[in-house]
C-alpha cells in the first residue's frame, strides 16, 4: 500500500512541483526554485510556522508575512493548484512512487544531516526507502566505458553485495549501470538517483523485477515526469556521495561531463565522504588529475573486511556545514541562486565573492598556492555552471554577479576557451555547454 502525502509535503508540493506533464508554460514559470523555496523555509521557521500552516485558516495572513522573500500573491496562486494534488498523486501511485518532503520525520537523514537547507526540498521514489539510510559504496563514471571498465565496475557492484552494502549511483548507461547490475545480479541492494524519466525509469521492464524485489530503489529530487536537464544531471551529483559512505570513479573525462564535476565538487567542496579511483588498467588524465586533488587508489579489497574497511577510512577534512556546501548559502539569493545587490553600506557582490573564494582555499589547503584571481574565477566557474542552465546575455550575467562588463567578458571568454561554457544560439547568450554531461 502507497504511502499517503503529508500536509506539509502537500504544501510545499504546490510550492515547488509541477504536478502534472504538460502545465503551461506560465504556471511552471511561476513554481518556486530552490533558492527561492529556501529562503521561504527559513522564514517560516523564524515565524515558528510550517509549510502546512499554508492550507490553514490563516494561509492568507501567513502569505502576506511571507512577502518579504515571495510575493503574496505569488503564493497564493501556486496554493490555488490543489485540485492538482490528487491527479498527480493517482499517476504517481499507479507507478508505484512515493513522494517525501524535508518537513517529513522520514526523509533520509545523511541528507538533512550533511546538505542541511541544501538537501532537497522534495524526494520522489520507488522501492523501500530504509536502503536510503544504510549508506554504501558511490560508483560513478562515464557512459563510454571500455569493456576492461565497465567488468571493473561490475566487479565493484558485486564486492558491494557481498559486503551487504548498497551500490548508489546515477542510473545512466556505462559505468552506472554496471556497478548496479553487478550488485544486483549478486543479490545485493542498489540505488539509483535520477536526474530525469523517473517515471520511465520505474515502468522499464529490466527495472520492474529488481523493483518489486526489493533490491533496487530509483529516486528523484526532480519531478517523475521532469526531462533531460544539464542543471539538474550536474545537482543530482551530491545527492549520490551524500547517501554513500565513499565513492568509487572508475573512469572520468578530464574537466568534462557529470562524473568529472561531480568527484571534483565533492574533492574540492563538499568533502563527505572518501573518493576514490581506480587502480589498475590505464587512468587517463582525469583520474590522474583527481588524485592530484585528493583522491586515493582504490585498494582492490580481497575480501569483505577488507571492503569494509575501505568504506570505513575517514575523510581527511570533513566539511558539512552550511556556508562550504555551496556558495548560494553563504548570502541571500534570487531565484536563479545569485546573491542579491547588497544594500547600502554593504560589500558588493564581488568583493563578496572575492573573500569567499579566499576564505575557502584557506580552509582548504588544496588552493592554497593560487592566487586570488584563479580563485576567484574558480568560484565564479561554479556558479556560472548552476546559473546558465538556460541562457543569459552577457550583461545579465555582469548584472546578477555584479561585476564591470569586461571583467565579465574576460571571465566569460575564459570559461568558453575551457569547455565550460558555449555561446547558444540566441544571439548575444551564454550557457553551459552540452559536453559537461557525460
Amino acid at each position: 500500500m502507497m504511502r499517503s502525502i503529508s500536509p506539509d509535503t502537500e504544501a510545499i508540493l504546490l510550492l515547488t512541483a509541477p504536478l502534472m506533464t504538460g502545465q503551461m508554460a506560465r504556471d511552471e514559470a511561476e513554481l518556486l526554485s530552490a533558492g527561492e523555496y529556501r529562503r521561504v523555509a527559513r522564514q517560516l521557521k523564524e515565524l515558528q510556522r510550517s509549510p502546512s500552516d499554508l492550507l490553514g485558516v490563516e494561509a492568507d495572513q501567513l502569505a502576506r508575512e511571507l512577502s518579504s522573500v515571495i510575493p503574496a500573491d505569488r503564493i497564493r496562486r501556486l496554493l490555488e493548484r490543489g485540485f492538482l494534488i490528487s491527479q498527480a498523486m493517482e499517476r504517481w501511485q499507479a507507478r508505484s512512487i512515493w513522494v517525501v518532503s524535508r518537513a517529513d520525520s522520514d526523509y533520509p537523514p545523511r541528507l538533512k544531516l550533511r546538505l542541511k537547507d541544501e538537501a532537497p526540498a522534495v524526494l520522489y521514489g520507488c522501492g523501500p526507502m530504509s536502503v536510503l539510510n544504510s549508506g554504501g559504496l558511490a560508483v560513478v563514471g562515464s557512459r563510454h566505458a571500455d569493456a576492461a571498465s565497465i567488468e571493473y565496475a561490475e566487479q565493484a557492484g558485486r564486492q558491494s553485495a557481498t559486503a551487504k552494502k548498497a551500490v548508489i549511483s546515477g542510473g545512466a548507461p556505462g559505468i552506472d549501470r554496471a556497478a548496479m547490475r553487478g550488485a544486483l545480479e549478486s543479490g545485493g541492494k542498489s540505488v539509483g538517483v535520477m536526474a530525469d524519466s523517473l517515471e520511465r525509469a520505474v515502468l522499464n521492464r529490466d527495472n520492474r523485477n529488481w523493483l518489486l524485489e526489493e533490491q533496487l530503489i530509483l529516486i528523484s529530487p526532480y519531478d517523475p515526469g521532469a526531462g533531460f536537464n544539464v542543471g539538474h544531471a550536474m545537482q543530482r551529483n551530491k545527492v549520490i556521495y551524500t547517501l554513500a559512505d565513499a565513492a568509487l570513479v572508475v573512469n572520468a573525462d578530464y574537466e568534462k561531463g557529470g562524473t568529472w564535476a561531480g568527484a571534483t565538487e565533492q574533492l574540492q567542496r563538499l568533502k563527505l565522504v572518501p573518493v576514490y579511483v581506480r587502480s589498475n588498467g590505464e587512468m587517463g588524465r582525469g583520474l590522474e588529475e583527481l588524485v592530484k586533488m585528493g583522491a586515493q587508489a582504490w585498494p582492490d579489497p580481497s575480501d569483505t573486511d577488507e571492503f569494509l574497511a575501505t568504506l570505513d577510512r575517514p575523510v581527511e577534512e570533513r566539511v558539512t556545514r552550511q556556508s562550504e556546501i555551496s556558495f548560494q548559502s553563504n548570502a541571500e539569493e534570487t531565484d536563479s541562486g545569485i546573491p542579491q545587490t547588497p544594500a547600502e553600506g554593504q560589500p558588493k557582490a564581488e568583493s563578496f565573492v572575492t573573500k569567499t573564494a579566499i576564505d575557502h582555499a584557506t580552509k582548504n589547503g588544496a588552493h592554497s598556492t593560487q592566487r586570488p584571481a584563479e580563485l576567484l574565477l574558480e568560484r565564479v566557474r561554479d556558479i556560472l555552471v548552476e546559473v546558465l542552465v538556460t541562457p543569459k546575455k552577457e550583461s545579465e550575467i555582469a548584472e546578477m554577479l555584479q561585476v564591470s562588463g569586461a571583467q565579465m567578458k574576460l571571465w566569460l571568454r575564459k570559461l568558453v576557451e575551457e569547455g565550460i561554457l558555449e555561446k547558444s544560439s540566441k544571439r548575444g547568450c551564454f550557457v553551459v555547454a552540452r559536453n559537461r554531461l557525460v
